[in-house]
């Protein structure tokens, strides 16, 4: 058994070297070896058998029957099997693998080099170690169309051949497979033909034998020590199982795809966005593409600006760049330059392979409905995505998701909703399906997205080449200082932006645009002035946005737009009066947050569609007169933020407001002298259907900024108040709170002290002389009045000499505390006085400490 067992070892080791170097072993060498360890194990078993029988023959009854036993399986079966392949294995010789066959490990791919590329190098580096780690089974690499992931894969694998698989053992695969995957609809037959084809196994091509192939490849690949299957370009998820590729410690599978969503239905371990060049690599790639050509003086300049207009883009820069290569004349390369600021390819070849490429990704948008249905069915259900790409070409750099999804739904292009929470929550789907096929991105700053420069001038392009004639006039952040009735070229125009430019003046007359749905004018801080009959030339306007402009008035020719549904005046800061707006009555959402209004306009009671009103008010003129909020029936989010100190709300009006029966989010500011009139405590239930509110009693200095569809954060505030005397009304109102802010306030002690909030989870305190007495006083009150409290911050409170004192007083138990924040607070020695009952809070994980003199260096004594 030694010598056969010796044999065997010998022969699968010169097998293992040989398939190393991709030969294949012949079939009858594999069940050599495979029955050479079946007979070991019989023989181990016949071990054990002669030790049992030799342990019996000293016993007092011997058992002659197991030692015949044994013997004769010896001498019948082991001997014979030992003799054949023994035999065998000798006839081998060197004759253990296939003739004429060699299948390369890694198979080298034609393709540009990223070597020069330090941002697609580190991208590949990345792969790589995704590659070598254990926990990592299926990878994906997301990006625009053009961004480079077939490139890099491609550089990866040929760099796999090349790797010293000595030191990087991990990356020694015994096969990498590359199968470019055809656009949908998907025949997995065609992804199994490039799979088989790789190994040299044949499968059958014919209508229904997925399943058969299935079955040969996964037999195939898993006599493989590891392989890497990397699938290219992926648009829709494929089933792995369905074309037969294992998963198996130590195989690993690459998907490139321009979705996200198509990753993670593909339930890959980890993704990876391939990111943009950065300038200088930009330049480099494109001077390597045109050749010396753009490093000529007069060329210079030119050459850069169109580098620039690529945007990091590789498929671009590689593309155009070689469509400029050997042009030396000026007047081809300004052509060029202008070509790309209007968004219009410049060339056959760019279109095809540029623009065209980004385009396929465009169409391959889909509603998230049942796609049997009917597009016009499909829109009135739940949208129209792609309208919705379409409108981001509008803006010139990032685009706050909250302005975005208000214009689309004032568009229609969210389909028809029950609420604006619904279409809300539809345009948020929108975005993240954008942003998952690589067509958004997120932007810097917070709940504001953006469009990669070639992508919107793709997006233009289709909606101007394959939409409607001339469906919109964009030229935005161009730093247009006058628009000329020339730029609006058809009367059929749907959307005018002239949004982020330096326009100081509008035309008048203005070309009559009938069929104009949206006008965009925001962010032009030098526009003072817009002509008295301006919007006459827009009768059927649904969007229009003035937002960040200097206007003062707006002209009343803007009550003659019936059909608008978004009016958005956001950061007008000159802004203090509207004209009648009685006649918008398909007005959905009017935002003047940021104006310096003096009340609200005439006519606001007939905005019986109105489902959102943000509107800051400056020092109120008159009183809001009685009744208009009662006529808006519809509305759903109110929010009055303050300016000054005299724009509070009354009693009257809050009455009106706490009627209305779709109101789901409330900011206001109230008058604390009009209070003490809210006495009943069943007139609060209302707010039990109030998903979020800011309500805000007293002249506060703590102005809050509380964004526009801030969800479940249900908060009040109360400065100069009397709680004492008041209690019976915040009492009520505390009930539905999460966020108690008091502000100078008196009576806090007594009042907590006699009352249970379930619900609040953070308290601030601020600028408060209340004597929390000591820790010896206590409440003797069992029960925990917050029980739930979180977070909880001082301000300037001139009796705090610890937490635990506080706490004691007024019989808090901090079972929940996380947070705990305390400034300029001169008294305070201590946090905790351990001791008793009381302990330092077990879930208390951060303490922000500022400006307390006294505070010893022991927090906790």
């Amino acid at each position: 058994m030694e010598t056969l067992t010796k044999l065997r070892d010998d022969i699968k080791e010169k097998v293992e070297i040989a398939e190393g170097e991709g030969y294949k072993p012949k079939p009858n060498v594999i069940k050599w070896i495979k029955d050479v360890c079946e007979l070991e194990n019989e023989w181990e078993t016949m071990q054990e058998n002669i030790t049992t029988a030799k342990a019996l023959t000293y016993r007092c009854c011997p058992n002659c029957c197991l030692r015949s036993e044994v013997w004769t399986q010896a001498q019948n079966s082991i001997q014979v099997k030992f003799c054949s392949l023994k035999n065998g294995g000798e006839s081998f010789g060197s004759n253990l693998i296939e003739e004429n066959y060699r299948m390369e490990k890694v198979e080298h791919l034609p393709g540009p080099s990223i070597k020069d590329q330090p941002a697609a190098r580190k991208n590949l580096d990345k792969i790589l170690e995704h590659l070598e780690n254990d926990e990592v089974g299926i990878i994906g690499v997301c990006g625009v169309g053009g961004i480079g992931k077939t490139t890099l894969v491609k550089d990866l694998n040929n760099e796999l051949k090349q790797i010293d698989v000595s030191i990087r053992s991990k990356l020694s695969f015994g096969v990498v497979i590359w199968v470019t995957v055809p656009k949908p609809p998907i025949d997995i037959r065609k992804v199994q033909a490039q799979i088989a084809d790789r190994l040299s196994l044949e499968v059958n091509t014919d209508q229904g034998s997925k399943e058969g192939n299935a079955g040969k490849i996964y037999e195939r690949l898993k006599q493989e020590k590891s392989f890497l299957v990397i699938l290219d370009d992926v648009w829709e998820a494929i089933d792995l199982d369905h074309v037969g590729v294992p998963q198996l410690k130590g195989s690993k599978v690459i998907i490139t795809s321009r979705s996200l969503d198509v990753c993670r239905q593909m339930k890959t371990d980890t993704d990876m966005n391939v990111s943009t060049l950065d300038e200088d690599e930009s330049w480099q790639l494109f001077v390597k593409n045109t050749g010396n050509v753009a490093n000529l003086e007069h060329i210079q300049p030119l050459a850069k600006d169109i580098a620039r207009e690529c945007g990091g883009l590789p498929l671009a820069i590689t593309v155009i760049g070689t469509s400029m290569r050997g042009k030396n004349r000026v007047e081809l390369w300004e052509d060029a330059l202008k070509s790309h600021r209007i968004s219009t390819p410049h060339n056959k070849d760019v279109e095809k392979k540029v623009y065209k490429v980004i385009k396929w990704s465009f169409d391959s948008l889909e509603s998230q409905d049942d796609i049997e249905l009917s597009s016009e069915h499909v829109n009135k259900r739940r949208g129209d995505i792609r309208s919705c790409l379409l409108y981001c070409s509008l803006y010139p750099a990032a685009i706050s998701t909250n302005d975005l999804i208000h214009c689309w739904w004032a568009e229609g292009f969210l389909g028809e909703h029950d609420t604006y929470e619904e279409a809300y929550n539809r345009g948020i789907t929108m975005i993240e399906s954008l942003k998952d096929a690589c067509l958004l991105k997120e932007a810097d700053k917070v709940d504001y997205v953006k469009m990669h420069d070639v992508v919107r001038d793709v997006a233009k392009w289709i909606d101007n080449t394959f939409g409607d004639e001339h469906s919109s006039v964009i030229q935005a952040g161009i730093e247009l200082i006058k628009i000329s009735n020339v730029e609006v070229v058809s009367a059929s125009v749907k959307r005018i932006s002239f949004a982020s430019n330096k326009i100081k003046y509008l035309p008048h007359p203005f070309t009559k645009c009938p069929k104009t749905t949206s006008l965009l004018l925001q962010e032009n801080k030098s526009l003072v002035k817009i002509p008295d009959k301006f919007f006459l030339s827009f009768p059927v306007l649904r969007v229009l946005n003035l937002s960040y402009t200097r206007i003062t008035v707006l002209p009343s020719s803007v009550n003659n737009l019936s059909q608008l549904r978004a009016l958005i005046l956001h950061g007008c800061y000159r802004l203090n009066e509207l004209p009648p707006i009685g006649n918008l009555c398909n007005l959905q959402l009017l935002d003047c947050d940021g104006t310096w209004l003096g009340g609200l306009p005439e006519g606001m009671d007939k905005l019986t569609n109105l489902r959102l009103l943000n509107m800051s008010l400056g020092e109120l003129k008159e009183s809001i007169d009685l009744g208009v909020f009662h006529e808006l029936q519809r509305l759903e989010m109110l929010h009055l933020p303050m300016i000054r100190y005299k724009s509070h709300v009354g009693a009257t009006s809050f009455d009106e407001i706490s009627h209305l029966p779709n109101l789901t989010s409330l900011f206001i500011y109230l008058d604390s002298s009009s209070i003490s009139i809210l006495k009943s405590t069943e007139q609060y239930t209302w707010m039990k259907r109030l998903k979020t509110f800011h309500i805000t009693v007293g002249n506060t200095t703590t102005h809050h900024e509380v964004p526009f569809n801030y969800k479940s954060r249900r908060e009040i505030c109360l400065s100069g108040f009397d709680i004492f005397n008041n209690k019976v009304w915040l009492s009520s109102m505390l009930q539905f709170a999460s966020n108690l802010y008091l502000e100078r306030c008196m009576g806090l002690t007594e009042f907590i002290r006699n009352n249970s909030f379930d619900g609040l989870k953070s308290l601030y305190i601020f600028i408060c002389s209340d004597d929390f007495g000591s820790s010896i006083e206590g409440s003797g009150q069992f029960d925990d009045p917050l029980p739930n409290l979180k977070y909880l911050r001082f301000y300037s409170v001139d009796h705090l000499k610890s937490v635990s004192d506080f706490g004691h007083f007024l019989g808090l138990r901090f079972s929940k505390l996380c947070k705990l924040d305390i400034r300029n607070c001169h008294n305070l020695t201590c946090l905790f006085n351990v001791g008793g009952a009381f302990s330092v809070p077990r879930n208390l994980e951060e303490i922000s400490l500022s400006s307390c003199d006294h505070l010893t260096e022991e927090l906790i004594s």
